[in-house]
């Protein structure tokens, strides 16, 4: 295996863990004691395990990887917005149920999306895995979209009047920007879902 390949493969193995935690946490807590105790017992380390995020970014710029750079840019953004702008400034927001939906949302996303990549790249291409990676975006996007919008909307509350109009001006952009994000994973389907089923044709 190839230097390139096995960091890949480490750097995904390790997300895919990190955000397992996130998962599991999240809906423990929530279950157990309530959506209001989530950001005491994994705020922390959602923060630190999304801010490892901004290596896929240098992926894309670096050619690592062959990920489009505006959607990963535009993706790992407005996550860094939520983690650090939002909750990190406003804590209190976390205790709205949106939060711990969101986290639910971004886990379940990323624990698919890292263990499919890790996979793939060690040479292995589950049927399932590959199912889950091309499908449940349809679900999980708007959940963890509608999470995040209704954070920042509830941070504008709270913030002067100059920041309050950049909110909702990051709301505005939300609408294409969901309009792209959706496409590009529907074109990804297309192209995955497709070649598998030429596979099995052979």
């Amino acid at each position: 295996m190839a230097s390139k390949t096995a960091y890949l493969v480490l750097f995904n193995l390790a997300s895919a863990a990190a955000w397992a935690v996130v998962l599991s946490r999240t809906v423990a807590i929530s279950a157990l004691s309530g959506p209001t105790f989530t950001y005491g017992g994994v705020g922390m380390w959602t923060k630190w395990t999304q801010t490892l995020a901004v290596f896929e970014v240098l992926h894309s710029l670096l050619g690592v990887v062959r990920a489009p750079l505006f959607t990963t840019l535009m993706q790992v953004s407005s996550r860094f917005l939520l983690v650090w702008a939002i909750i990190n400034r406003f804590p209190f927001l976390a205790l709205s149920p949106a939060y711990s939906s969101m986290l639910v949302a971004w886990s379940t996303t990323e624990v698919i999306r890292y263990s499919y990549f890790a996979l793939n790249l060690s040479g292995f291409s589950p049927a399932f895995l590959t199912w889950l990676r091309y499908s449940t975006f349809w679900v999980l996007y708007p959940i963890g979209i509608l999470s995040e919008c209704t954070l920042i909307f509830m941070a504008s509350a709270h913030c002067q009047p100059v920041e309050r109009y950049a909110l909702y001006a990051i709301l505005a952009i939300y609408v294409p920007g969901s309009y792209v994000l959706y496409t590009h994973m529907m074109s990804q389907r297309r192209k995955v879902m497709s070649s598998a089923k030429n596979k099995k044709g052979d």
